[in-house]
């Protein structure tokens, strides 16, 4: 099945599209973003201002620190990004956001002795913490519920060093829902009016694998990044994911109905900034993605990143398209066309793009419009998160 595309001139930014847009967010376009980590996160708050409409799918590979920690002893998927985006499209003018922000951000001590861990839960459980006495009702018996559900769940043995309180909240409401996540958010979005629709891409504990050229493999997300391990010497050849319960084995899930569904009701689909292989190319992994990004008749965006990233190592621009393609063309590629999903990658022209000299060129074979506007803060060289939001309303 093919979509049937309608076509119209594209102008970036389009201020006519930008002014309806900000006048009346609550009417704005469905942009869906295939995203993980926080790359997107003041771009996800800017775009509060635009639209309250967006659909953001998550990925929940997160294999590092105490998100790792929550994975082993509940055999879940990660819940910290899904976190991270559900407080970045919250409404800020809420009476008692700030509050609940700063408690679902706060982290518990890394430092700190077993007993010292323990009391500070036990003050969050009890009410009588600062964080939870500055939060209001009915917010804080539901928050505090759910606290005293995570530590009825776990035994003496879990480590609670550096636990983020958003995401022992969500792991409560996750087990208490029979092992789904969709309720809990379902909670509190409507609790913090979350401006958009946040979902986990899967709901299964899976692991990222990454083969290397010149032979080797890594298991696990925060081998990818650079951040809590050295960065990548050798470039990724191949990601896919695998089960920990079946001894690695490689799988490829197929996605929900109602994933789906949110992909082929998008207005614009973004596959935007971040991580390249661990937030972005991970989303594309299950089965039923890119099949379902080809019947949807909606523009499709790559926004490169402008800064270097470290899982990018030895890919150009070109590359990083064509890994891609490859991709979301893997449902069927002998009858998924490259225009079925992908039309425009979006270039800052002030930026020089890693181990790319000469985009268009590049790019001419594959049939891929480059639109050239401004997105970054000419201070900084960083993403202006105005700059990318309206050049997206503009594209929707």
């Amino acid at each position: 099945m093919t979509a049937i595309r309608v076509t119209r001139e594209v102008n970036v930014p389009d201020p006519v599209r930008v002014a309806r847009a900000q006048r009346s967010p609550d009417l704005g376009p469905r942009i869906l973003f295939f995203t993980g980590g926080t790359a997107l996160k003041e771009t996800s708050q800017a775009l509060v201002g635009y639209t309250h409409n967006s659909v953001h799918l998550v990925t929940p590979f997160d294999s590092g620190g105490s998100s790792a920690v929550l994975r082993r002893y509940f055999d879940m998927p990660a819940v910290g990004d899904l976190r991270n985006r559900l407080m970045a499209l919250a409404d800020r003018t809420l009476h008692g956001y700030p509050e609940i922000f700063e408690l679902f951000a706060h982290r518990l001590p890394r430092t700190a002795s077993p007993e010292q861990l323990q009391d500070e839960l036990s003050a969050l459980v009890g009410g009588s913490h600062p964080l939870i006495t500055r939060v209001s009702d009915p917010m804080r018996k539901i928050i505090r519920h759910h606290l005293q559900l995570f530590e009825k769940s776990i035994g003496p043995d879990f480590d609670l060093r550096g636990a983020s309180v958003g995401n022992l909240i969500l792991t409560a409401g996750y087990l208490e829902n029979r092992r789904h996540i969709d309720p809990i958010v379902y909670i509190y979005s409507k609790l913090v009016q979350v401006r958009g629709e946040v979902r986990l891409l899967i709901n299964s504990n899976l692991q990222l694998r990454a083969v290397l050229e010149g032979g080797g493999h890594l298991v696990g997300q925060h081998l990818l990044t650079g951040k809590d391990t050295p960065p990548l010497t050798r470039a990724v050849s191949e990601l896919s994911l695998v089960d920990p319960a079946k001894g690695n084995a490689p799988v490829r899930p197929l996605i929900r109905d109602k994933i789906r569904r949110a992909i082929q009701g998008a207005d614009l689909i973004c596959y935007p900034v971040g991580s390249f292989y661990s937030s972005v190319v991970a989303n594309l992994l299950p089965r039923g993605v890119g099949q379902a990004v080809s019947q949807t008749p909606c523009p499709k965006v790559f926004i490169p990143n402008t800064f270097e990233d470290p899982e990018s190592i030895g890919l150009s621009l070109a590359g990083q398209v064509r890994t891609l393609l490859r991709h979301l063309r893997a449902d069927a590629p002998d009858s998924i066309a490259i225009s079925d999903v992908l039309d425009f990658v979006l270039l800052d022209p002030s930026v020089n793009y890693p181990d790319t000299k000469n985009p268009q060129r590049e790019l001419a074979s594959l049939g891929i419009q480059i639109i050239k506007t401004p997105l970054t803060d000419t201070n900084t060289g960083v993403i202006d998160p105005h700059l990318l939001c309206q050049a997206l309303i503009s594209l929707a």
